[in-house]
């Protein structure tokens, strides 16, 4: 199969290689429940080395810098309560975690989250991050620049890998919130 956006070797249906998934990315495709189907969304193999985002163009396709979204995990704080929140962005942006972030949690404070909370709490990799698959009872704020797209090139719960996604498929994840002012362009 030719992958919808970019220049992979390996494109197949995700749901036909759930065993390169880690458990909760495979159980959120087996279990998928979106006005999308679910063998639209794409797995793409991929070196880990060329996982960080100016690389990994470099070898795919330049047109995926503005095709890609990055998905991080975020933490509020109020009082003595933490919620944690996942938070996609295009790659061309970043979270505007003190001020869209936080007024959405209701924080006081909020950061992002350590990577052991962030890997520990999802079951996914450093750097490999995606929204599907997350805790349900995450909130998942997504910006709307992401739904926009006809497919958008995310992690895939570990560094080999990445999934592509149909960009309306973000808003129906459970706990989505389509947030405007979530991502700020990068200067």
């Amino acid at each position: 199969m030719r992958a919808p956006i970019g220049h992979f070797d390996h494109a197949r249906p995700a749901p036909d290689c759930l065993d390169e998934l880690t458990r909760p990315v495979a159980d959120a495709v087996r279990d998928w429940r979106g006005s999308v189907p679910a063998d639209e969304i794409v797995y793409v193999d991929t070196d880990p080395r060329w996982a960080d985002t100016d690389v990994f163009v470099e070898h795919y396709g330049r047109e995926l810098l503005q095709r890609s979204a990055n998905c991080v995990v975020v933490a509020g704080k109020r009082g003595g309560d933490t919620t944690l929140a996942a938070c996609v962005v295009l790659s061309t942006a970043r979270v505007d975690v003190n001020g869209a972030v936080r007024r959405r949690l209701g924080a006081r404070k909020a950061s992002f989250a350590a990577m052991d909370t962030a890997t520990g709490e999802t079951g996914m990799e450093y750097g490999g991050i995606t929204p599907l698959g997350l805790p349900g009872a995450w909130p998942l704020l997504v910006d709307p620049a992401v739904v926009d797209l006809p497919y958008v090139l995310v992690g895939s719960g570990r560094r080999r890998g990445k999934l592509l996604v149909p960009g309306k498929a973000f808003a129906e994840l459970p706990g989505a919130v389509v947030l405007e002012g979530l991502g700020v362009p990068l200067a």
